[in-house]
């Protein structure tokens, strides 16, 4: 079974693809969704205390019977759970949820705009990290002046941050940041919500016959990215992470890099609070 390992600025190890579970529901759905999952070789599970199904991840962890040193799961602080003690009593009723004792990465879902916040919660953050809970912090949706800042008021840098990242929305900027700066680039959003619609990423699929989304994922790990896809169909879930048996060429990796519209499926980072 195919399983790379990528590693963080404090040396944890961190799977090359992950499997999100944005808007899946409990029970069945979920229990079905992660052993498939599993079975089909992920082994990083991304959830969030906004998503409400922290507890479902755990259950279905625990129905499955996963190995806890075995798998990677993220968890992120949700808006109104900012600040210094709100986000260490969530953290604490993530892990009740979750059903461990620590999760491996605990990251920052968006910056907003109150920089007081930002480092109150951000040293929360540190705290958790140096006391065991968390293997590795990092951010969410960080832009580059955002990082700067951050960078600049911390003890600990963030090791990952998580953004949407797609042909359609890449900052070149920002990765070269990131990468100075040994942060982990992770890719939410990674097949544009499943919006196909643009020839050239249609022609590239039927080239190397893959599908669309298993063209964008690839794009995403030949950058250096971990993309973290969505689903709950077990057919879905096996073809994304079936991308390591061809590689795009230098055309294909060009013709996607230069597709940049700046095109967002959700909140503009430099202008969005809360």
């Amino acid at each position: 079974m195919r399983i790379i390992l990528m590693k963080l600025a404090n040396g944890v190890s961190i799977p090359d693809i992950g499997l999100g579970v944005y808007k899946m529901a409990g029970g069945q759905e979920m229990n079905e969704a992660i052993n498939e999952a599993y079975k089909d070789g992920y082994r990083l599970f991304d959830t969030a205390q906004m998503y409400e199904n922290e507890k479902d991840l755990g259950d279905a962890i625990k129905v499955n019977s996963l190995p806890r040193k075995d798998i990677f799961i993220i968890t992120k602080v949700r808006n109104s759970n900012q600040w210094f003690y709100q986000t260490i009593n969530s953290l604490n009723e993530s892990l009740s949820l979750l059903q461990t004792t620590y999760v491996d990465s605990f990251l920052i879902h968006w910056p907003g705009q109150n920089k007081e916040r930002m480092i109150s919660t951000w040293k929360a953050m540190e705290k958790l990290y140096s006391d065991g809970l968390v293997r590795s912090i990092g951010v969410c949706n960080f832009e580059r002046s955002q990082l700067e800042f951050l960078l600049a008021n911390c003890s600990i840098a963030p090791m990952i941050n998580q953004i949407e990242h797609t042909p359609l929305l890449h900052d070149d900027n920002l990765l070269k940041y990131c990468h100075e700066h040994n942060i982990i680039v992770m890719a939410w959003a990674p097949i544009m919500r499943g919006n196909f619609s643009d020839d050239k990423i249609l022609k590239i699929a039927e080239k190397h016959q893959k599908t669309p989304a298993q063209i964008l994922l690839r794009w995403n790990v030949q950058l250096g990215i971990v993309p973290i896809p969505k689903s709950k169909n077990p057919q879905r879930i096996l073809e994304n992470i079936s991308i390591f048996d061809f590689k795009l060429d230098d055309e294909d990796m060009n013709i996607l890099n230069n597709m940049n519209i700046n095109k967002r499926t959700s909140h503009d980072p430099l202008t969005y609070d809360f």
